[in-house]
């Protein structure tokens, strides 16, 4: 029952309303807009709201954590398959410039990127891949940039 209930999630349509109701980032106010079929890319955003603005009225900085932190490692993990252990190992992020109004977030993978991948974990030796984020606000300027560094191996 649970596998079912797993694999019906993992099929994109469906992930992305689980997402959105998700308790994190319903509370933070995050919405994933755009999930594509392939799993080759995400696009997120988050509205300023009364409850997730910090003591001075602008983006708190765990929200716009939060908006990044899954977005990769569940695109690669769903475009290699389960032969494949994927997990965020870790991460950082610089605030740039004061996050008011709605920010938003994109997430690509390549099908290069995934050769990649294969191709550095045939061996079965771990690769450590990272992947910058911008988070943006509606004119295009740079809040904050996340680094996320995945670790990834082929299963035994």
């Amino acid at each position: 029952m649970i596998k079912k209930l797993i694999r019906y999630l993992n099929q994109p349509k469906f992930l992305r309303v689980f997402l959105n109701w998700y308790g994190p980032y319903l509370g933070a106010g995050v919405k994933i807009k755009q999930l594509a079929d392939d799993f080759s890319s995400a696009t997120v955003e988050m509205p300023l709201r009364w409850y997730n603005k910090n003591y001075v009225g602008t983006h708190f900085g765990g929200s716009l954590y939060s908006m990044v932190d899954p977005f990769h490692m569940l695109l690669i993990m769903n475009q290699l398959g389960k032969d494949y252990v994927v997990w965020d190992k870790s991460a950082n992020i610089e605030f740039i410039s004061p996050g008011r109004g709605t920010v938003s977030a994109h997430f690509s993978v390549t099908k290069e990127q995934i050769e990649e991948i294969r191709l550095q974990t045939a061996s079965g030796q771990k690769f450590l891949p990272e992947f910058e984020i911008n988070i943006l606000d509606r004119d295009g300027k740079v809040v904050a940039k996340a680094v996320k560094t995945l670790y990834i191996r082929q299963k035994c």
